[in-house]
């Protein structure tokens, strides 16, 4: 199961960082009504792309710090999709939910929870 929650994290990192190249496009195309505010956007879709990566990566190694960002991270897109889910249904915050669940829900499994809970080796 933490392979699958480390793939669907990376998945999510690789959404994020979609919608960084897509905002930078935009900005560069002149397609931005307000620079500034697409390139804040940017910068903050590289920032949770880049710590979702890392988080995944550390999962991966049973590392026990990368399960808080990542399930902190579930947890605010489960509520945003369910915000808009009450404002537009559609199918796109059925699947952000969906992925939230599931990749929550997998690093509460005993075995996700053993596998990220070893002791690390102190530094030689």
């Amino acid at each position: 199961m933490l392979l699958v929650v480390c793939l669907l994290v990376t998945l999510e990192a690789a959404a994020f960082l979609g919608l960084a190249v897509a905002w930078a496009a935009d900005v560069v195309r002149g397609a931005a009504t307000m620079p500034a505010a697409s390139l804040f956007l940017v910068a903050f879709a590289a920032g949770v792309a880049l710590l979702l990566l890392l988080a995944a990566r550390g999962l991966w190694r049973g590392r026990r710090w990368a399960r808080s960002p990542v399930i902190m991270w579930q947890i605010l897109l489960a509520v945003l999709a369910i915000g808009w889910l009450g404002a537009d249904p559609a199918v796109w915050p059925v699947v952000v939910l969906v992925v939230a669940v599931l990749i929550g829900g997998g690093l509460l499994l005993p075995s996700a929870v053993a596998a990220t809970a070893r002791r690390q080796d102190p530094p030689a």
